[in-house]
C-alpha cells in the first residue's frame, strides 16, 4: 500500500448473500479496534461475526473465509456492472457510433433534400424548417429524462428501444403524404434519437477514466462523422435518380444492425434512481415547445405580434416555473445545481450560444447552393462534403491540440475563427470560384469539428461519478435546444430579409441567406465571452495538459 499517502484499508462484511463494503483511510492503531466493535455492532451482531470483517488493500482480491462464502469477491468500486473485458471496451465506442452515424446520416440527408421535398409537399422552401425544427425540438423535450431513464432501466435497454423508435419513426416518414404528417412523424424520431445520442455518450463517460475521454469521444464521433460526408451526396443521389422517401428508408438497416449489436455487445450500466419529477418535465417540456413554435410562426407572420408576445410570455414563464420548481423540489429533472461547477457552467453556456450560431448553417447551405445558385442536389451534397472531410481528418490530432494548448485557450480562438468564417461566407455568390467556396467549407469543418469535441468534452471534467447521468441530460438538452433555436433563427433571419420568400428570385434569395450569415456569425462571436470565464488550467484532468507539460 505503498502508493497511498496514508494507509488504506476496505472493510467488507459478508451475511449470506449480502456484501457489505467500507473505504476508510485510516491508520491501524487503538482507534481502529474501537472503530471495528462500532461496525460490527452496526450492521447485525446477530449475523455478522467479527472474524468476517477483513482488513484488505484497495485493489487486491479478498480471501475470503471459505467456510463462509465458496467464491472470492474483488474489491471494487460501488456500480451496478462489473469491469469491462478489454475487447469489450474496444467496442463501446463503435456501438455508439452506430447510433451516432445514424442520427447525423438522417440529418444531412434530409437537408440535401429540403427543396424537393418541399416541392413534392407543395410548400415553400423555408417552411421545411418545422420539419428539421421539430426532430431537435423533440430531442430537447425528451433528452432530459434520458439520464433517468438509462439509471433506472439500463443503458442497454433504453439505447436498444431508442434505435428501436427512431427507425420506426423513420419507416413512418417514408410513407407521410403531407408536411403535418411529416412533421409528427419526425417528432416521434426525435423520442428515439432523444435516448440514443445522450444514453450512448453516457455509456462511453461511465466507460473510459477522464485522462481517457477526449481520445474515445474523439474515435466515437469519427464514424459519426461518416454521416455529414455520405449524406449530401446520398441526399443528392436519392432525389436526383430515385425518390425522396428512401431518404428515411435508408436507417432502417443500419437500425436493424445496430439492434443487433447492441443486444450482444453493450454493457448495461444502472444506478439507482429517484421519483420522476413529471411536474419538471410537464414545465419544461411544455416551455421549450412553446418558445420554439413562436419562433417559427414568428418566421412566416401567421400570428399578430400581440399573440406572439403572449406566447412568449407564456413559455418565458413556464421555462422560470421550471427554474424555481427546481430549487425547491428533492429531486429535479434537471439538476441546476450543477451551474456551480464554473466549468460545466462554461460549456452549458458557452455550447449554447456557439450552437445558436453554428446549429442554423446546415439548412441554410443546401438553399443557397440549390436555390440561390441553381446547383443540382448532388452538387449541392458535393460542396457540403469537404465539411465532413476536415471534421474527420483533424479527430486523430484533437488530442494533441487540447493537451498542447488547453481548454480556454482552444475554446476562445477556436469560436473567434468560427464567427469570421460564418460571415465569410456572405461573400459566396454566383461569381465565387468553386474551390474558394470549397476551401471556405473545409476550414469550417475543421474548425467546428475542434469546438464540438472540446465542448462535449469540458462538459464532464470536474462531474463527479454520481453526477454524470444528470450532467449528460442538461448537455445534451441545451445542445439540442441551441440546435432547434439555431434553425429556426437562421430561417427567421433570411425571412426577415424577404418579406414575400414564395415569390423571392434567386438575387433576392442569396441577399437574404446573406445577411443571415452576418448574424448567425455575430451569435456565434458573442460565445467567446463565456469561455474567457474559464481559467488557464480548467479540465487538464480530461486533456491531460499537466501530463504533457511535465506538470
Amino acid at each position: 500500500m505503498s502508493q497511498f499517502d496514508r494507509t488504506t484499508f476496505c472493510f467488507q462484511g459478508i451475511t449470506g448473500n449480502h456484501v457489505f463494503r467500507f473505504f476508510s483511510p485510516v491508520k491501524y492503531d487503538l482507534r481502529f479496534d474501537i472503530w471495528l466493535r462500532v461496525l460490527t455492532k452496526t450492521l447485525d451482531s446477530q449475523t455478522l461475526a467479527r472474524e468476517d470483517i477483513r482488513m484488505v488493500d484497495v485493489g487486491r482480491p479478498i480471501q475470503p473465509n471459505t467456510t463462509n462464502v465458496s467464491t472470492p469477491t474483488p474489491i471494487q468500486a460501488p456500480s451496478s456492472q462489473p469491469p469491462l473485458a478489454a475487447s469489450s471496451k474496444r467496442l463501446v465506442p463503435w456501438l455508439i457510433a452506430v447510433a451516432f452515424f445514424m442520427e447525423s446520416l438522417d440529418t444531412t440527408i434530409l437537408n440535401t433534400a429540403v427543396p424537393t421535398i418541399a416541392g413534392a409537399l407543395h410548400v415553400a422552401p423555408l417552411s421545411m424548417k418545422s420539419v428539421l425544427a421539430s426532430y431537435t425540438l423533440s430531442l430537447a423535450v425528451f433528452i432530459p429524462i434520458s439520464g433517468w431513464m438509462a439509471d433506472r432501466f439500463g443503458t442497454r435497454r433504453v439505447f436498444a428501444s431508442a434505435i428501436g423508435i427512431f427507425t420506426l419513426g423513420s419507416f413512418l416518414c417514408g410513407i407521410s403524404s403531407n408536411i403535418h404528417l411529416l412533421v409528427a412523424c419526425r417528432i416521434l424520431q426525435g423520442c428515439g434519437g432523444s435516448m440514443m445520442v445522450p444514453v450512448g455518450r453516457l455509456t462511453v463517460v461511465r466507460t473510459f477514466a477522464k485522462s481517457e475521454l477526449v481520445r474515445a469521444m474523439s474515435f466515437v464521433a469519427i464514424p459519426g462523422l461518416i454521416g455529414p460526408m455520405l449524406g449530401p451526396i446520398a441526399g443528392g443521389l436519392i432525389v436526383g435518380y430515385f425518390h425522396w422517401r428512401l431518404i428515411f428508408f435508408v436507417n432502417i438497416p443500419i437500425g436493424l444492425a445496430g439492434l443487433l449489436l447492441v443486444y450482444l455487445h453493450l454493457p448495461d450500466y444502472r444506478e439507482h434512481t429517484n421519483p420522476l419529477d413529471v411536474a419538471g418535465l410537464i414545465l419544461f417540456g411544455s416551455g421549450v415547445a412553446l418558445l420554439s413554435y413562436v419562433l417559427e410562426v414568428f418566421g412566416e407572420h401567421t400570428l399578430s405580434v400581440r399573440e406572439i408576445l403572449g406566447l412568449l410570455a407564456l413559455s418565458v414563464v413556464l421555462l422560470a416555473g421550471y427554474g424555481f420548481h427546481a430549487t425547491r423540489t428533492a429531486h429535479p429533472m434537471l439538476n441546476l445545481i450543477l451551474f456551480r461547477i464554473r466549468t460545466f457552467r462554461a460549456a452549458v453556456s458557452g455550447s449554447f450560444l456557439t450552437r445558436l450560431g453554428i446549429g442554423g448553417i446546415p439548412f441554410l447551405f443546401p438553399l443557397l447552393y440549390q436555390v440561390g445558385l441553381g446547383f443540382t442536389p448532388i452538387q449541392s451534397g458535393l460542396l457540403m462534403m469537404p465539411q465532413a472531410i476536415a471534421a474527420i481528418s483533424l479527430k486523430v490530432t484533437m488530442p494533441r491540440i487540447l493537451a498542447r494548448f488547453g481548454y480556454r485557450a482552444v475554446l476562445v480562438s477556436n469560436t473567434i475563427i468560427i464567427g469570421l468564417l460564418i460571415v465569410l461566407f456572405a461573400t459566396i455568390g454566383k461569381g465565387t470560384p468553386l474551390w474558394l467556396v470549397v476551401a471556405e467549407v473545409f476550414c469550417y469543418g475543421f474548425f467546428t469539428s475542434l469546438q464540438y469535441t472540446s465542448m462535449n468534452t469540458l462538459f464532464y471534467a470536474d462531474i463527479s461519478d454520481n453526477q454524470e447521468s444528470g450532467a449528460s441530460s442538461i448537455a445534451s438538452t441545451v445542445q439540442q435546444m441551441a440546435i432547434s433555436f439555431g434553425v429556426a433563427s437562421a430561417s427567421l433571419v433570411t425571412v426577415f430579409f424577404l418579406p414575400d420568400h414564395s415569390r423571392s428570385n434567386p438575387a433576392q434569395f442569396i441577399h437574404g441567406i446573406h445577411r443571415a450569415f452576418f448574424v448567425l456569425g455575430g451569435m456565434t462571436l458573442l460565445s467567446t465571452i463565456v469561455f474567457r470565464e474559464l481559467k488557464k488550467g480548467d479540465g487538464d484532468a480530461v486533456s491531460q495538459r499537466k501530463e504533457a507539460h511535465g506538470g
